[in-house]
């Protein structure tokens, strides 16, 4: 699935250049909240710069929830971005995903402290309409003339993820050809974070908001409320070729599991977490060694660092390097995912791995290479982004850059001592293809002899070729369908569930890991 457009309202800026620049710099947002004064949590990650009224007009405004102004702007950026203009487009083919979890708090909030009051008079007659938790979705195809599914999906903290997948499935099933998918929330209220805080998952860091929010630190103790808007537009492959757009990425593979453990903590050893990896990674063909970057869910609790850390150590046998965007934004619930997922396309353009803010004193148990203090080039045109949540919710996505040609392979993969580049000169070409956890053919197995370090400005992995799709009708009549890109699925039989074909392997690198001192092989 093509991903030709982005769309962000986040703490750490408004629109995807912004969100990239902040995250870049590991800033994090976290500051007092007026709103939340008093409480032993007074502290949030908030939006800068948003002024409803001025984006939407007034009227527009006034009739929506917060969660709901966020998702319609991030939706226009998102369009925007992606050079599509809704007076072109045949509406009944586009359509609307968003991940929502704690959703119209605000307005409850409100309207709750007027009937309180006594002043039932005061309640506003908008009041259902804008608090049901699918009216981000119809917000949305309100207002850009989406007439295509406008759905909701609710599954916790893993929403924005679980959004992107129902969008993928759309797209394959043939019932659109491109769908805005994302995620939106705003929790901060002062009865969402006295719950929470109740519930012992914020950080109470008081005397240092800005460090609070510390993913995968020793010193952690919980999450900082976020707010924000992430969306993004997918599209099936020949939808986008045959108007001229330039996929940022592509969204291979998604998976989705429960664990059945307990109804607010994860299952300690995360299991429900690396089957949905699995699942994500089977969906797109892919093996583990072929990830070269994780985006993680990191909340910085002290139960969902180890279990997600267990997780990635059951699916991987050496965990590509970690991210946790959390560290800046906070905890923006049903967005996150869906945010997470966006600036991993960025991670994957930029061939740049943001760091994890707050990253002072590494937990030594995690047993994760999560960058910090600087970004770490990217050198494996592959990422995955995890999600998970209350219910024992998970839900992942493989996403492939674009243009994977374009990296190299000149910094080491860490791990490696000294600057030993990921690369080699004097490799054996392999004898044959392997084959990956999901039935299907892998890229080749790197040699593990007659290899030397050396600087290499190759491509560090066999580049995917383009598979040529059947010729079958689509779901608006014969329009013949053109080769997929790559993380693209074919719907013939014969390969179905089999990983992309790779071109040959020429010696020149051996493989997404390295092959100096330290690789896993």
């Amino acid at each position: 699935m093509a991903v030709t457009g982005l769309g962000l309202v986040t703490p750490a800026g408004n629109g995807a250049a912004a969100v990239w620049d902040r995250f870049l710099g590991a800033g994090p947002t976290a500051r007092p909240d007026p709103e939340l004064e008093g409480l032993n949590v007074d502290f949030s990650c908030r939006l800068d710069d948003f002024d409803p009224p001025t984006l939407l007009g007034g009227r527009l405004a006034r009739r929506l929830d917060r969660f709901s102004q966020m998702a319609v702007v991030a939706a226009r950026q998102a369009v925007a971005d992606a050079g599509l203009d809704p007076a072109d487009w045949d509406g009944t083919r586009v359509g609307v995903v968003l991940g929502v979890s704690a959703n119209s708090v605000q307005t409850y909030a409100v309207e709750y402290a007027r009937l309180a009051d006594g002043h039932a008079d005061r309640v506003s007659p908008l009041m259902l309409p804008r608090s049901i938790p699918n009216m981000a979705a119809g917000e949305v195809s309100l207002d850009l003339g989406a007439r295509g599914p406008g759905l909701v999906t609710s599954t916790a903290c893993a929403s924005g993820t679980t959004a992107l997948a129902l969008a993928c499935d759309l797209i394959r099933s043939g019932t659109c050809d491109l769908v805005l998918a994302g995620g939106t929330d705003s929790p901060r209220t002062p009865m969402t974070a006295t719950a929470f805080d109740r519930l012992g998952a914020l950080s109470r860091r008081r005397h240092d908001p800005a460090g609070a929010s510390r993913p995968f630190d020793a010193d952690r103790d919980g999450f900082v409320l976020g707010e924000g808007a992430g969306v993004l537009v997918l599209e099936r492959v020949d939808h986008a070729r045959a108007r001229g757009a330039r996929p940022r990425a592509y969204l291979a593979g998604h998976g989705a599991a429960t664990d059945a453990h307990h109804f607010t903590a994860p299952h300690p050893e995360g299991d429900g977490l690396a089957r949905a990896v699995r699942a994500a990674l089977a969906d797109a063909g892919l093996a583990p060694y072929e990830i070269g970057h994780i985006n993680a869910h990191g909340t910085g609790t002290p139960l969902n660092d180890p279990a997600e850390a267990a997780a990635l150590r059951q699916v991987f046998h050496r965990p590509p390097p970690v991210t946790a965007n959390k560290s800046v934004i906070g905890h923006t619930m049903g967005a996150a995912g869906a945010i997470e997922a966006a600036v991993t396309v960025l991670t994957l353009q930029h061939r740049l791995i943001p760091p994890t803010a707050n990253l002072d004193r590494p937990d030594e148990t995690i047993g994760l290479d999560v960058v910090t203090k600087a970004p770490r080039p990217l050198t494996v045109p592959t990422a995955l982004s995890v999600s998970s949540g209350f219910g024992g919710q998970n839900a992942a996505v493989v996403l492939t850059a674009a243009d994977p040609g374009a990296l190299r392979c000149a910094s080491p993969w860490p791990g490696s001592p000294g600057s030993t580049p990921a690369c080699c000169s004097a490799a054996r070409p392999p004898t044959g293809p392997s084959r990956s956890r999901t039935g299907g053919t892998g890229p080749p197995k790197p040699p593990t002899t007659g290899r030397s370090p050396c600087s290499c400005s190759a491509t560090p992995w066999p580049r995917a070729s383009v598979p040529t799709a059947p010729n079958r009708p689509s779901a608006r009549g014969s329009q013949r369908v053109s080769p997929r890109a790559p993380g693209a699925r074919s719907t013939s039989a014969s390969t179905r569930g089999s990983a992309p074909r790779r071109e040959p392997w020429d010696g020149r690198c051996c493989g997404p890991r390295g092959c100096g001192p330290g690789s896993p092989w």
